[in-house]
């Protein structure tokens, strides 16, 4: 039963990140991709349809890690404390940004505009060194209590995290313009997500090899770090190709795949640990009692079907390029 809700946190995670992703890819690449104040909301029109839909994935996420793994979320937070207001402080920023930017026709939308870049470029870096913190051990001593100060979260490594999501996820939103964003970017996207490529690369190679010495990752972590490449080379190839649905996909993939990484690294006995190894926290350690998670099934299939019929039928009106006719949100 642990196992089971330990899938389904990642699900739900990964689902954010593969989905919201390219909604913060397009934030940052907002002002590199729009020359004007209509190219602008047309750009924003894209991800329109599918921008609230998009961020229940990370709410549903934070409901099971809440009602799970009560035990889990305390120590993490509190060991990533700065990384993880900084994300709530770029999420609120960027999702309210994005919503009264186009309120008032006759306001001045530049300083929503920068918000909804300063707030995506946050959320991005945040989540990278959320992660990578993760990866390397948190900075806790061993009575799992917060150690080394404010800035103990910022390591190169972690920072190395941080830049790679910005890369993935500007890579992610590149091809989602190529496949959501009025005919006359698809070719401008496209031209930045090949350019992307190389350092989305550079960032999963770095970031394997030095995991590799820094941290005593079990094999449980090979699939994840195998499909982070094949959706990389697959981007690559849809990209050369012209077939944007299939890149976008492929970044989908792979901006879930760090996700899975974490998720599975240090399974089955370790699911967090300190810096120093000092502390640590096992899977059935940070799990809520067997009688709650029964409890809790009960509610899990009817909230899956229903957050993905809604992704579902989104995509299904809404799959096509915006246009002249098309009804922009934000």
């Amino acid at each position: 039963m642990v196992i089971l809700w330990w899938c389904v946190l990642g699900f739900l995670i990964s689902g954010y990140f593969a989905l919201a992703g390219y909604d913060y890819g397009v934030g940052m690449l907002l002002g590199r991709l729009s020359r004007d104040e209509t190219e602008r909301r047309r750009v924003l029109g894209a991800f329109g349809p599918f921008f609230l839909a998009n961020e229940v994935w990370l709410v549903a996420a934070v409901g099971v890690l809440f009602g799970a793994f009560p035990h889990l979320e305390g120590k993490v937070f509190s060991g990533a404390y700065l990384p993880v207001v900084a994300l709530l402080l770029g999420l609120v920023t960027f999702t309210a940004a994005v919503q009264l930017r186009s309120r008032r026709p006759d306001a001045r939308r530049g300083t929503w505009t920068l918000a909804i870049t300063v707030g995506a470029w946050v959320t991005a870096v945040s989540w990278g060194v959320f992660l990578g913190n993760l990866v390397l051990g948190l900075p806790l001593d061993a009575a799992g209590r917060p150690a080394g100060g404010a800035l103990a979260a910022f390591t190169p490594y972690t920072v190395l995290w941080g830049a790679g999501f910005v890369a993935l996820f500007t890579l992610q939103g590149a091809a989602f313009l190529a496949v959501r964003a009025p005919a006359e970017f698809a070719a401008r996207a496209n031209r930045v997500a090949k350019a992307l490529l190389t350092p989305a690369l550079a960032f999963l190679i770095v970031a394997v090899v030095w995991g590799a010495f820094e941290t005593t990752a079990s094999w449980t972590v090979l699939p994840a770090i195998v499909c982070a490449f094949g959706a990389l080379a697959v981007a690559a190839s849809a990209l050369r190709a012209g077939r944007h649905r299939t890149a976008l996909f492929a970044t989908m993939l792979l901006s879930a795949s760090p996700v899975l990484a974490v998720g599975t690294m240090r399974l089955p006995d370790t699911l967090v640990s300190s810096v120093d190894g000092g502390f640590s926290l096992s899977l059935t350690e940070a799990a809520t009692t067997a009688e709650m998670l029964s409890v809790l099934t009960f509610v899990l299939p009817p909230a899956l079907v229903a957050i993905a019929a809604v992704q579902w039928v989104t995509w299904r009106r809404h799959g096509e390029r915006v246009d002249q006719r098309s009804l922009l949100h934000f």
